[in-house]
């Protein structure tokens, strides 16, 4: 019988959580590395996150270090005599002594097809310019951000109204899967990592809330992709004119292509609202506002927020910071 290797897990959000589960079928977690606890919620408790408290609920120690490049912290980690460190939404860039540590180095589990979309918000990105799959892969790390070559991989078409925050269960749950069967594989030698194709890569930037700022001179599609890539975070949104009240600010909660081709409009106009929602004319296409938002407001579907608010003739979206 195989000796379980010992590893370590590096992890913070809840996207991990079923990939620390995953390394606990297949090795000896000895220690969980997470970010330290955060202000959370309407009264901004100190909350642990969802990683520390799977690995308390397993019964392995946690370490939150408030900095990872001292070397004091490697040599910590490497004097524990582990074979791996399986890395998966630490949400730090790892120095070199702490990818030394293990034997055999940090794998990655980054959620993306790579080389598109390295970087922090890969799923986010994926969605919002309308990728037609998405995935996972397990990477041998090194210094560059999500650089390092890959040995295994496994993909899954993105639903054309599916959301970024849709997206992201099925990805963990399938980064789960894949730690299972590729990691202990690897370990063994069975499997070869590659380089990435440097022609293939795209950059998956930090989100910023004006990433939320929809145009709606761009095209159905595009408004629509943006939509649902931004959400739950930073939520895509757009003011709101009516004739005769102030602009108000609006977030597109859900969202549905009616038309991709043709001009229906002045861009952002209000053309129909009925069974379809509220349809708007885009730069191209139509575009149907299901789920909506005033600000300071409850979320509603489209039927509802009608009943509530007659929107006159003349009532257009615009793009934040635009003028009126």
């Amino acid at each position: 019988m195989m000796t379980r290797p010992r590893a370590l897990f590096f992890g913070t959000p809840q996207f991990a959580v079923p990939c620390l589960d995953a390394l606990c079928d297949v090795a000896d977690v000895v220690r969980v590395i997470s970010q330290p606890d955060r202000p959370a919620g309407r009264g901004l408790a100190e909350q642990a996150p969802p990683v520390k408290q799977r690995a308390i609920e397993r019964g392995i120690p946690v370490m939150q270090p408030t900095k990872v490049k001292p070397p004091e912290l490697a040599a910590e980690l490497k004097a524990l005599d582990v074979e791996v460190a399986l890395v998966v939404a630490y949400g730090r860039i790892l120095p070199k002594g702490l990818l030394e540590a293990p034997r055999r180095g940090c794998v990655n589990v980054h959620a993306s097809l790579l080389p598109r979309w390295r970087g922090a918000a890969p799923i986010q990105w994926a969605v919002a310019e309308g990728d037609a799959e998405s995935g996972v892969c397990l990477m041998e790390m090194d210094e560059g951000l999500d650089t390092g070559p890959v040995f295994a991989r496994a993909a899954t078409p993105i639903g054309a109204d599916e959301t970024a925050g849709e997206l992201g269960p099925r990805l963990s749950a399938m980064g789960a899967e894949l730690v299972r069967a590729a990691l202990p594989r690897w370990l063994a030698g069975e499997l070869r990592a590659e380089a990435q194709d440097p022609s293939g890569v795209t950059l998956a930037r930090l989100l910023t809330k004006e990433d939320g700022f929809v145009d709606l001179g761009w095209s159905a599609q595009q408004v629509h992709d943006r939509a649902r890539g931004m959400h739950p975070w930073p939520g895509a949104s757009a003011m709101l004119v009516e004739p005769g009240r102030a602009p108000v600010r609006v977030k597109l909660h859900r969202t549905r292509v009616l038309e991709r081709e043709g001009v229906h409009g002045a861009p952002g106009a209000i053309v129909a609202a009925g069974g379809n929602g509220i349809e708007i004319a885009c730069g191209t296409g139509r575009l149907a506002l299901l789920e909506l938002q005033l600000e300071g407001r409850k979320k509603l579907g489209a039927a509802e927020f009608l009943a509530g608010r007659r929107l006159a003739e003349g009532t257009r979206l615009i793009r934040e910071g635009s003028e009126p």
